[in-house]
């Protein structure tokens, strides 16, 4: 299982202290997420090295309209292995689960954001994992907890209902936020997701990771040509 995580400047903690306890906590890998205003800087392999975990580079788009987002996912398709669009509006949130380029619409449900079935079915088409953040359940109270609890039930029943990919998340920004997978199962359990479910969520990061890695490698027919990511052969 892999945890996506917000890395210094992003977050508090740097990506080795990340990576250091996630292995600590039984997690096969991290996935660095930081906002593109937020980059992180650090060395993958060095830290897989040291800690015996997977490091997945990535990027959290943060947009103020999809013009913007558009250019973005342009500049960061081919240099990261999960690009996510951070959603949480009706125009981001259409706009990343109609882009087949886009691998996660992270927290959609978030600020004036929905999931209704126009985009869920969009996101099924397009490949677009929706994400399910426990970060407000984890870190809320009162009646924001409880608005958050309604948005991720909503969302679990329509993302059952068409078989929508999707990930889970307690979104980490430092390492002492971090929650090893049997607390988000037990979590899961306690707010109606289900243990085996967010199982499978922390899991998805790890197959999209693995799966893009494949076809960035497969993307190289020969030493100096490179087969766009999403060109088709001919």
């Amino acid at each position: 299982m892999y945890e996506a995580v917000h890395a210094h400047p992003d977050g508090q903690s740097t990506v080795a202290r990340f990576a250091k306890t996630a292995a600590d906590y039984g997690y096969e890998g991290v996935v660095v997420r930081n906002h593109d205003d937020a980059r992180a800087t650090y060395d993958p392999e060095r830290i897989r090295e040291e800690y015996g975990i997977d490091v997945v580079e990535g990027v959290e788009i943060r947009a103020d309209d999809p013009q913007q987002a558009s250019g973005s996912v342009g500049n960061y398709r081919t240099s990261e292995t999960i690009v996510g669009i951070h959603g949480g509006t009706t125009a981001l949130n259409r706009f990343a689960v109609e882009q087949a380029k886009v691998d996660v619409l992270a927290h959609p449900m978030t600020g004036n954001g929905d999931v209704n079935h126009v985009l869920t079915k969009a996101a099924v088409e397009n490949g677009v994992r929706l994400e399910f953040d426990l970060s407000g359940v984890l870190r809320e109270s009162g009646g924001r907890r409880v608005r958050i609890l309604q948005s991720l039930r909503k969302l679990r029943e329509i993302v059952d209902h068409y078989d929508a990919p999707y990930v889970v998340s307690a979104e980490p920004t430092s390492h002492l936020e971090l929650r090893a997978p049997r607390e988000l199962r037990a979590l899961g359990e306690r707010i109606g997701l289900s243990g085996a479910f967010v199982d499978d969520g922390l899991a998805e990061w790890g197959r999209l990771a693995e799966r893009n890695r494949r076809v960035d490698s497969e993307s190289f027919i020969e030493p100096g040509v490179q087969r766009g990511r999403y060109e088709e052969e001919p």
